[in-house]
């Protein structure tokens, strides 16, 4: 069974691009003596924007990362959505 985590439905549809663990410890921690500390999520850069389909006329809310929107911007959306799988 795979545990729950808060960040598990961040991913972007396009690029696939999800959370990253980091590691998060200070210079001086590492001086000093080893004290365990929590891992840090990287999160994708995910936003959200109205993007306008002429193929199908008609507008669609997604919800993608930065590079996402870059990908539908060279490709165009019809081809990058229909890649992605988001249109059928």
């Amino acid at each position: 069974m795979i545990a729950s985590s808060p960040h598990m439905a961040k991913i972007c549809p396009i690029t696939n691009k999800g959370p990253k663990k980091a590691g998060k410890y200070a210079n001086r921690t590492r001086a000093t003596i080893f004290t365990p500390v929590p891992k840090k999520y990287k999160l994708p850069n995910l936003q959200t924007k109205t993007i306008y389909v002429p193929e199908l006329k008609k507008s669609m809310t997604l919800t993608a990362s930065n590079k996402g929107f870059r990908t539908i911007k060279k490709n165009g959306a019809f081809a990058a959505l229909t890649k992605a799988g988001i249109i059928k």
